[in-house]
């Protein structure tokens, strides 16, 4: 089955996407995306009426590249605060009554926050974290579980002006201490635990860990039962001011949110107020067709791009965003479609991981009315065109298209995504994303069609990080060093004749489970650790479960000790966190090297899967090899 939806004319008619091409003269889709690459600052100045985003002073152009194409100063002269556009929808008397928020616990606890309430609490916590010290360009570690208290507190981080640093719950001590660290944290709102499965996660005693290590970290906020030094977040607050929300420039960070690479420390990429919720705004409407008063589900830790990507884009569309702080099967696999038919959700998100679990989970998964769906996502990984099917047909009945949909950390949101409003293949994106101008390139730079490429973005883009947090270097050579004024972005991809894209995994040797990146770095760091553990190489493998599951390499050292080997599955899973536990770990006598001594991951990787080991022109020992082609799976 080569294509699984056939938008009907009514879902066309209705789309906000063929309301905006209407308004800007544009024929089709097709003619729309042209002309938002062609024409990018008519686009964008039509959209900031389109998306109601709120200016306190508008903008004189589109962008200003005094440093180049990696270096974009977005919307001259104009000043926002990116909260203002959420707030503008509550202010309508006829809705500032409704539910913005709607969060359910995983015990069964329902509450909900109007968009009065939350514009109230908004600056209240705001201005309780400015009587409290903090100040504009502060940064602020937000390590919480989803609901309204975390909405509450990212949207009151960038209200006082200060920037957000998101923490993913299941972090290790080392992770959370390398990037509260690395971006300078002066604060810490964390949840004191939650509940999984029914068991109590101790949030409180992972931080008693951390403070030691972080001696810059003045003040830390609690949710639920605080620590003897701790202020309770229900504490935070006081009288708003007339300057709140905090005026800003288009190019103020309002995020650092840190993202794995190949090598080195994590990298905190930059968003800014006028670029991240801009993009989000956009993506909701053109992709996601998302409208005021839908209600939007998509179950994502706070710690990942996903989290705050969800907020904003129920929320900067007036829609009702839905949370939910529980596992996904507790007390049963029923959970999920529960949730959409108790609070009638319009939008429903997952990821590749959790539809192939519900899948293998049916009928019980789907035991449930969804007749409230109109539209499906999934984004995070790969999904095969199987799964790509059942979530349509079984989650959205066969009446709601799936939106497939890739970003990334660094980009905030689709380079490539579905539409409704054209035919959608499995597992495929049918479009590129309006504004950004994307191509697959080969070895040498030029496009190539129905052959793997580089998934490459040939201009620059509202939504792209503003470089890495204090490391300029590393973000021109991460993405901009290998084509000049052209965005590598780590994506193997092919682009078909007819304009459909598949993405074929990462080009680098970035770690991906279950949704969540990590670096092989990190993983190494941690291995090197061990007395015992001479070299090490961690690889993700394909899994049916996770989409990727991690696998480690470890070399002996002379005087290691015996049982040495024992010790590495649990203190990866202490310091990274139980998400990134090894599923298999292997003690060779010796890894792929480069002449320049660097491992050769990628060797490695496809050894193991039993494919061919590719390029081995730099190999420097290749006894190696046979050992780790019989380990192969």
């Amino acid at each position: 089955m080569d294509t699984a939806w056939i938008p009907p004319p009514e879902v066309i008619a209705r789309a906000q996407v063929t309301r905006l091409a209407r308004e800007l003269g544009c024929a089709d889709f097709a003619a729309l995306q042209r002309f938002s690459v062609a024409q990018p600052e008519a686009y964008w100045r039509h959209l900031m009426g389109f998306l109601r985003i709120a200016w306190s002073r508008d903008p004189t152009g589109y962008v200003s590249l005094p440093d180049g194409p990696a270096f974009p100063d977005w919307f001259p002269d104009g000043e926002l605060n990116w909260v203002d556009t959420i707030f503008g929808w509550g202010r309508d008397p006829a809705r500032r009554d409704r539910p913005a928020i709607i969060a359910e616990c995983e015990d069964g606890t329902v509450r909900s926050i109007t968009w009065g309430e939350m514009e109230a609490r908004v600056l209240s916590f705001a201005a309780g974290l400015r009587a409290r010290g903090l100040q504009r360009g502060d940064r602020i570690g937000l390590l919480m579980e989803g609901g309204i208290e975390a909405v509450v507190t990212f949207l009151g981080i960038s209200a006082l002006g200060a920037i957000c640093v998101p923490l993913f719950s299941g972090f290790g001590v080392d992770a959370i201490v390398a990037r509260l660290s690395g971006c300078g944290a002066r604060a810490l709102v964390a949840t004191s635990g939650f509940h999984r499965r029914g068991r109590l996660v101790d949030i409180a005693g992972l931080i008693r860990e951390v403070r030691p290590n972080l001696p810059g970290l003045e003040l830390l906020i609690q949710k639920g039962a605080p620590a003897p030094d701790a202020v309770a977040w229900e504490d935070v607050e006081a009288p708003p001011t007339q300057d709140l929300p905090a005026r800003m420039g288009p190019d103020d960070p309002l995020m650092v949110i840190y993202t794995s690479g190949t090598t080195g420390k994590p990298k905190g990429a930059v968003h800014t107020h006028g670029s991240f919720p801009l993009k989000v705004a956009h993506d909701a409407a053109v992709h996601f067709d998302i409208a005021p008063d839908d209600r939007f589900c998509w179950p994502a830790d706070m710690g990942w791009i996903a989290g705050s990507l969800i907020l904003s884009c129920a929320l900067t569309r007036g829609a009702t965003l839905v949370c939910y702080d529980g596992a996904p099967d507790f007390p049963d696999w029923g959970r999920m479609a529960g949730l959409v038919e108790r609070h009638r959700v319009t939008h429903f998100g997952a990821s590749p991981t959790l539809i192939r679990s519900l899948a293998g989970n049916m009928p019980h998964s789907i035991a449930a009315d969804l007749s409230s769906l109109r539209l499906l996502v999934t984004a995070g990984e790969g999904i095969d065109p199987e799964h790509f099917l059942w979530y349509q047909r079984h989650i959205g009945g066969d009446r709601c298209p799936v939106i497939n949909y890739t970003g990334g950390t660094e980009v905030t949101g689709g380079l490539l995504g579905n539409v409704p409003v054209l035919p959608i293949v499995p597992a495929g994106f049918n479009a590129i994303s309006p504004g950004v101008s994307v191509d697959v390139l080969d070895d040498s730079g030029r496009p190539v069609r129905e052959q793997v490429g580089e998934l490459a973005i040939l201009a620059p883009f509202v939504g792209m990080t503003r470089a890495f947090w204090q490391d300029r270097e590393r973000y021109i050579e991460t993405y901009w060093s290998r084509f000049p004024g052209i965005w590598v972005h780590g994506d193997l991809a092919i682009r078909r004749e007819d304009g459909v894209f598949f993405l074929r995994g990462r080009s680098d040797d970035t770690l991906k489970i279950a949704g969540k990146r990590l670096g092989s770095a990190e993983v190494e760091e941690v291995l090197l650790a061990i007395p015992g553990v001479a070299e090490a190489a961690a690889i993700g493998v394909e899994d049916a479960a996770k989409g990727q599951k991690l696998v480690v390499f470890v070399v002996a050292a002379k005087d290691a000790p015996a049982d040495f080997a024992e010790a590495i599955v649990p203190r990866v899973e202490r310091h990274l966190g139980r998400a990134f536990r090894p599923a298999a770990v292997h003690v060779v006598a010796e890894l792929p090297k480069t002449r320049s001594l660097k491992i050769m991951r990628r060797v490695i990787r496809n050894l193991y899967s039993g494919q061919p080991p590719g390029d081995l022109t730099a190999l420097d020992n290749p006894s190696a090899l046979a050992p780790l082609r019989a380990l192969a799976v």
